[in-house]
């Protein structure tokens, strides 16, 4: 053997020495079961948003609003990629899972930081990415299930990272492509499809989770003779859009998930009059068959880019004095929807109010939720439109979050944003082509203020339900992309400024008790975890794409270049002792 070679021998048994020592110290993997997914244990954090219903709340109070000055830094390891990091820290007894742009999966030590694994997926190198980020895993059984860019579903076994099955979900030739966390419930792995503003039809489809076969797929936008069918003028259904890209919400006593889906395609409303059934909308389907049982559609014949791809909140509350199984949503429109779900699945409009500036709504039906619109701000053909919100939205798919100690439905907002559309043109459809309408200097470049440059733009508000008001509010002089999560310690965590500070809010007022200068912007999803006892506030730092696009568009407003360092790094906070 020659020196060279014997140098590499070495060097790779001593890498598998050091995966196994780093898994070693974690014990056994304790499978995911279904019974764990309805009631995850609060030391855990086991999905997207911490339980099905969506909350983005950890149970844990060892951390509080009373000990918070004295968290500190635990560890922190750089995932090695740049743009944006959006997954939240998956972890289930001291394993942990993150994603990263391009789906590498790392698994990590929780309580040391030292890597066991990474998973690296080989992405086409001529493949077209409008975002390349990745929004996290899904854990079931012994795997860990990780969708990609270039629109697979991977399955990985949850110890080694070893490729356990690989199923294609969509045609990456027609530039369908995945960025969601997977949702894992009752043997099945549900995934959905971005891709609108290529003219892919959006889906929500499910997969064996032992096997990677395709139980079933349901399309979002309506077929003729299909309910809905005839909200779509002739084939226009076929490249509707109606994308499903950030994971739904589960009620596992109706055995039913809510999905938020996407603007129609393309954006000018000329070719395709109607309603557009379900774009922008809630859509509630049984995860047995994929079967539609319900819907809420938040604005119709979208013209705007207001997708409401955020699935609503589930919790059992009360609006108006009445007591109601509460489904919520800070819409992109602007407005704070709040719906009341039926166990059979048909899902009932309760109140909607303005939480940021509209002023392309004219009034919404009392009954139905309907919006009606001004005309003059609708965008298309032969006409340039300034609207409010911008069509980044008053809140874009960073999720809200909900505390049920303190009640209160908490939303990452930007206020007094509006987007200026030129005239839009004439389009056909083209497999892997962009089908906008618009040039893309056009839409990326179309911010405007409100009435001058604002003092504030960002805006972390915290809202009563009951009530359909505000209780507190925390302005920032810039905007923000802010991914929450709130905790049974009071406590209200987030980043998502250029200024790359994490901050720790009084959940219950708003004042900020805690601060962080993290090595990039953060506008990844908080979680929150315990192992022997002790709390963890874990988070990945990381700008880029959606946030930066948008500080571009802002920084050409205010005739400067704001710079915030990329680069992933994840960052695991305890209390100091």
């Amino acid at each position: 053997m020659s020196h060279t070679l014997k140098k590499l021998t070495l060097a790779l048994i001593s890498a598998t020495a050091v995966m196994a020592h780093a898994g070693d110290k974690l014990g056994p993997y304790s499978p995911v079961t279904d019974s764990r997914l309805q009631n995850p244990e609060p030391q855990n954090w086991l999905m997207y948003r911490g339980n099905y219903a969506g909350w983005g709340y950890s149970a844990l109070e060892k951390i509080n609003s009373k000990n918070v000055k004295k968290l500190t830094l635990a560890w922190s390891s750089a995932t090695g990629v740049t743009e944006g990091h959006q997954a939240p820290p998956i972890v289930n007894n001291g394993y942990m899972y993150v994603t990263t742009p391009n789906a590498q999966v790392i698994a990590l030590n929780a309580v040391t930081g030292e890597e066991i694994w990474r998973y690296k997926k080989e992405i086409p190198a001529d493949l077209l990415m409008l975002h390349n980020t990745n929004r996290g895993v899904a854990l079931y059984g012994d795997k860990v299930y990780v969708a990609t860019v270039d629109s697979h579903l991977i399955a990985l076994d949850a110890v080694t990272g070893k490729v356990v099955w690989d199923t294609t979900v969509g045609d990456v030739k027609a530039l369908s492509y995945i960025t969601l966390a997977p949702l894992a419930a009752k043997g099945k792995i549900l995934v959905g499809s971005s891709g609108g503003e290529t003219g892919v039809r959006g889906f929500v489809a499910a997969f064996d989770a032992a096997s990677g076969k395709e139980a079933w797929r349901t399309y979002m936008t309506a077929a003729p003779g299909e309910p809905g069918g005839d909200t779509w003028p002739g084939n226009s259904h076929k490249h509707g859009g109606a994308s499903v890209w950030i994971t739904g919400t589960y009620d596992s006593a109706t055995n039913i998930a809510y999905w938020g889906t996407g603007n129609p395609a393309p954006w000018p409303t000329e070719g395709r009059v109607g309603d557009n059934l379900y774009s922008t909308s809630v859509v509630a389907l049984d995860v047995d068959s994929g079967k539609i049982k319900g819907h809420h559609q938040y604005h119709h014949n979208d013209a705007w880019d207001w997708d409401e791809v955020s699935a609503p909140i589930l919790m059992d509350t009360e609006i108006n004095g009445k007591k109601v199984r509460g489904a919520v949503h800070a819409g992109r429109n602007g407005y704070l929807w709040m719906l009341d779900r039926q166990t059979n699945g048909k899902i009932d409009f309760v109140n909607g109010v303005p939480y940021v500036h509209n002023d392309v709504f004219t009034g919404i039906d009392k009954k139905t939720g309907r919006p009606s619109y001004d005309l003059a701000k609708k965008p298309g053909m032969g006409k340039a439109v300034t609207f409010c919100p911008s069509l980044w939205g008053g809140k874009d798919w960073p999720p809200e979050a909900w505390n049920p100690k303190t009640k209160l439905f908490y939303i990452p907002a930007n206020n007094h944003l509006c987007s200026e559309l030129p005239k839009a043109d004439e389009i056909t459809y083209k497999k892997g082509d962009l089908y906008i309408g618009y040039p893309i200097d056009g839409v990326l470049g179309s911010l405007r203020y409100e009435n001058g440059k604002p003092s504030t733009i960002g805006e972390l508000q915290a809202w009563d339900l009951n009530t359909g008001k505000m209780a507190w509010v925390h302005k920032f002089d810039r905007a923000i992309w802010a991914p929450l999560l709130t905790t049974a310690g009071n406590l209200l965590f987030t980043g998502g400024t250029n200024d790359r500070i994490f901050r720790a809010f009084d959940a219950s007022t708003g004042k900020v008790l805690w601060q962080y200068s993290m090595p990039s912007g953060v506008t990844a999803v908080p979680s929150s975890y315990e192992v022997n006892g002790e709390q963890y506030i874990a988070v990945q730092a990381g700008w880029g794409i959606d946030a930066q696009r948008m500080q571009n568009g802002i920084d050409a407003l205010n005739g400067n270049v704001t710079t915030v360092p990329q680069g992933g790094t994840i960052m695991v906070f305890k209390l100091e002792k």
